[in-house]
């Protein structure tokens, strides 16, 4: 492709010609590098959103690694930033079309394995061979092709119940939360669920602008009122300091990262395993979702022609988990193929035309960066520090609530509704080895005659 150059804002911008593929540096087979201001241009609404979004929205881990591995506040921020880089370089460096993300709906399930375990060293080796084998599987299926005919081969009543059990395990774990700050969290609720999910609101999005846009940042919306109900409920005190933060890196690698701690024995491998298949089902399940958005984007901006690439997503999450586990140790939410919401945000912002975003790389390379220097602000760390639960609240409820309707309009049947039912609540209940063994089992013994497979909506070819 002949590439095109003309100055902007003072650098050399990278100029697509109409109905290429966005300029980059390639690198390897699958890989593509594009860098903000050369490749891509500065989208600073899609910037300030996305640095004010991230930095929140990330916060929410600190909590989960805190509550799960027994490590202070000051090291599980650094573990969070950690995190962020990695998350960052799925679409960056690697080229991928999607907004990379967590395993969100993974969280709940993985939450409930790791109470299996005493808390600290033991839940931390728990978390790291789960992490090994999610990247394995990632690395297995992109290196064989095979992703797209496993997934077809596990059963949808069997994936509506692991989706399902994700959501029962967020809302049991959101109701105990909601005691320690009822006003708070009852108001941020409602606010989210009428913002993200109310049918009158929904009909207000397609004719105001003002309710659309509010709409699309509804998370950090959550995130402000509870910084005003929170003091004026008194549940929530802020100390607000300014100066620089600079996050105990050495110190949180020491207490989590495999090397420092050791790494997990046989049996817990063995014991994770059944996790980590259901967590690929699900982080494939987002695959087809990212797919299908970006396709339906295509057919409206044809200027660009967007290259969607399984075999190169497998690739880039299993270097990603990998990379995050051996360097800054595990990541309780996981490296993952999309974080939806946001996803769907710049997808819809890219099919207003080049004018609102010249590539959708200018949405989904510049949504990260600017986080990366907000979390070193001493003002920004003292503001969420009080809130993190709120911040944990907001993702865990809302991903319980996706969960839940995604799950529900899976399976159609009354015997296959309640077979979903009933082995989510015996994932959350017992853990996933007795979920998957159970799940099998009954399959067989309730729905064995249908076919034990569902269309995936678009072509999807593992065999690059």
């Amino acid at each position: 492709m002949i590439v095109k150059h003309e100055k902007g804002d003072g650098i050399l911008l990278s100029r697509r010609e109409e109905g290429a593929v966005q300029a980059g540096l390639k690198w390897g087979k699958y890989f593509t590098l594009r860098i903000p201001g050369i490749h891509v241009d500065f989208n600073w609404p899609v910037i300030i959103q996305g640095s004010l979004l991230y930095t929140a929205t990330n916060s929410a881990a600190a909590p989960l690694l805190m509550r799960a591995f027994d490590i202070p506040f000051a090291q599980a921020w650094a573990l969070s930033a950690a995190g962020m880089f990695w998350l960052f370089i799925g679409s960056f460096l690697f080229g991928d079309v999607f907004a990379p993300g967590w395993i969100t709906p993974s969280i709940p399930l993985t939450l409930v394995f790791l109470g299996g375990f005493e808390t600290g060293v033991q839940s931390i080796q728990a978390m790291i061979a789960v992490t090994l084998i999610v990247s394995v599987l990632f690395l297995f299926f992109a290196v064989t092709g095979l992703g797209g005919k496993f997934f077809q081969w596990i059963p949808v009543e069997l994936r509506a119940g692991i989706i399902l059990g994700s959501a029962i395990a967020a809302f049991n774990g959101e109701f105990a939360r909601h005691a320690t700050l009822p006003i708070t969290l009852s108001v941020v609720w409602i606010i989210l669920f009428v913002l993200m999910f109310s049918i009158w609101i929904a009909k207000s999005k397609e004719t105001n602008k003002f309710v659309r846009g509010l709409a699309s940042m509804a998370m950090l919306v959550g995130f402000l009122v509870a910084a005003v109900v929170g003091p004026l409920s008194g549940e929530i005190a802020f100390q607000i300091e300014w100066g620089v933060f600079i996050p105990p890196f050495a110190e949180a690698i020491r207490a989590v990262n495999p090397f420092f701690i050791g790494w997990p024995s046989w049996d817990i491998f063995i014991s994770a395993l059944p996790l980590g298949v259901m967590i690929y089902i699900i982080a494939f399940g987002d695959l087809i979702l990212g797919n299908t958005l970006v396709q339906d984007a295509g057919r409206i901006r044809t200027d660009e022609l967007l290259e969607v690439d399984p075999t190169r997503t497998h690739y880039q999450l299993a270097i990603r988990n990998f990379g995050q586990v051996l360097t800054s140790g595990p990541w309780i939410p996981l490296q993952g193929p999309i974080w939806t919401g946001v996803h769907v945000f710049l997808v819809e912002q890219y099919k207003l035309g080049r004018k609102t975003m010249d590539s959708l790389y200018s949405g989904t390379v510049n949504w990260y960066w600017l986080a990366f220097l907000l979390v070193f602000l001493t003002p920004i760390v003292t503001f969420m520090e009080p809130i993190l639960p709120v911040a944990l609240s907001i993702t865990m409820i809302l991903t319980g609530f996706a969960c839940a309707y995604v799950a529900m309009r899976m399976v159609t049947t009354p015997t296959a509704q309640g077979y979903s039912l009933f082995i989510a609540l015996v994932i959350v209940k017992f853990g996933p080895a007795w979920g998957l063994i159970v799940g099998v089992l009954f399959f067989f013994l309730l729905l064995v005659q249908r076919k034990p497979t569902v269309a995936i909506p678009y072509d999807i070819n593992m065999d690059k």
